[in-house]
């Protein structure tokens, strides 16, 4: 197993393009489940989540061509249901959230599906009863069988229905969505998840030629058609790397330009890191994020310590809370971090405190972090481990901020959503290396 060994307490300085959003390449991949005919995705991220699930679709019988690695074309013109009762099938599912959405297309088109329990990131529990009363809502016939839900209907056919989700879930969103463009009659989906990913799904979904209405809001209508056909689509820019970058730059001093960026979907991340004192120029299509020295964490109006939490689109993305927490332990000033969706996801600040920060877990969801403004760096360790994607990165924007060495183990969680992370780093003047 590789592990990363980085000499922190450097100043970057350089440019970087953003890879594809990994969270809409997960949905739109499995866009191409619904149709026969060709579709073409570019911008797809080269990451470990996407080898695996495109490394399922080959299994299934989908005829996959490489144009480069970030472009490929798929048909799923046969596709291999005996593949659903192997061992293999179980066995990748389990590595990546992103396969519970094969389930919504493969429902849709066909009539039946196998859902797997799915992987991903450890930060809690991660019901997916929204998926499964969707499903039933849609007349699905569910069993719990060898680890799998078996999905049929009677007849072949989903059929329309108005749908209230329990959560603002996106993957359940996008997994019912999917569903529903070839179900008979009409489906409304109320609390649907309306994230950019979703907004791009659906782009993608009507270019195939489903009917759908509401994009962008929390109302989806959706007339279901007979068939769908192939089309081109390009993923979006990724928007947690973006703020990996914002807050990479401000903790380390660095001077760095993001391009190549679609400013409409970053929503109100840019205004946040702004309430954590981080200066930073917007334009139309580049972000430009100054060296500073020192940042100041913005108190409330009335005086109060600032609060920073997690929420549906618009609010702010779960995904990039670990960040700022990071970066707020180098500010100046006191910040409460409440991480709402999950329980988990805050367990990794023992790792900071071994390096110096000053941070009190008030309990799975809250924690206080108590700036050091720069005066007493970060200390470098040797015992980081990755625990899941963005407390991975966290702990390596740590660690390229901390004085002296540090080694990450268990790399591979952090290359489950980054590409080529330490060439990139190194390219910027990073000290980054791999070793056994």
């Amino acid at each position: 197993m590789e592990k990363f060994k980085i000499i922190g307490g450097r100043s970057l300085k350089g440019e970087v393009i953003p890879q594809g959003s990994k969270n809409e390449a997960l949905q739109v991949l499995c866009a191409v489940l619904l149709t026969s005919d060709k579709i073409s995705i570019k911008n797809i991220p080269n990451i470990r989540d996407i080898k695996c699930l495109i490394s399922i679709f080959k299994y299934l019988g989908v005829d996959i061509i490489s144009n480069n690695k970030n472009h490929y074309t798929f048909q799923a013109k046969n596709i291999n249901f005996d593949f659903f009762n192997t061992k293999i099938f179980l066995k990748k599912s389990s590595k990546i959230r992103g396969s519970i959405m094969i389930a919504g297309p493969i429902l849709g088109r066909f009539g039946k599906a196998i859902m797997p329990i799915p992987g991903g990131d450890k930060i809690g529990i991660r019901h997916i009863d929204t998926h499964i009363k969707g499903f039933i809502d849609l007349g699905v016939n569910i069993t719990y069988k060898n680890k799998v839900y078996v999905l049929n209907t009677n007849n072949n056919n989903l059929v329309g229905k108005y749908l209230i989700l329990e959560e603002q879930s996106i993957t359940a969103t996008a997994n019912i969505l999917m569903a529903s463009v070839l179900a008979k009659g009409k489906t409304t989906i109320f609390n649907a998840a309306c994230e950019p990913y979703i907004q791009q799904l659906c782009k993608m979904l009507i270019n195939m030629g489903a009917i759908i209405k509401g994009v962008g809001s929390n109302l989806l209508n959706i007339i279901g058609v007979n068939r769908l056909n192939g089309c081109e689509h390009s993923i979006m820019p990724d928007i947690i790397e973006i703020g990996s970058w914002i807050g990479l730059a401000a903790i380390t001093n660095s001077e760095i330009i993001i391009k190549n960026i679609c400013y409409k979907n970053l929503g109100i991340i840019t205004n946040t890191f702004k309430k954590l004192g981080i200066k930073l120029e917007e334009h139309n299509n580049y972000i430009y994020i100054p060296s500073q020295g020192n940042y100041s964490i913005k108190k409330f109006m009335d005086g109060s310590m600032l609060t920073i939490y997690d929420a549906p689109w618009p609010g702010l993305t779960p995904d990039l809370l670990s960040i700022i927490l990071v970066v707020a332990t180098q500010a100046n000033g006191s910040i409460l971090i409440h991480q709402k969706m999950f329980e988990s996801r805050l367990f990794f600040v023992d790792k900071l405190i071994d390096m110096g920060a000053k941070i009190i877990l008030c309990d799975p969801h809250r924690a206080i972090v108590m700036g050091l403004d720069k005066k007493y760096p970060l200390r470098g360790s040797s015992l980081l481990s990755a625990p899941d994607i963005r407390s991975g990165i966290s702990l390596l924007i740590a660690a390229l901020s901390a004085k002296g060495c540090s080694i990450i183990s268990n790399i591979e969680q952090i290359e489950r959503g980054y590409e080529n992370i330490d060439q990139r780093l190194r390219i910027l003047g990073a000290s980054i290396s791999r070793i056994k």
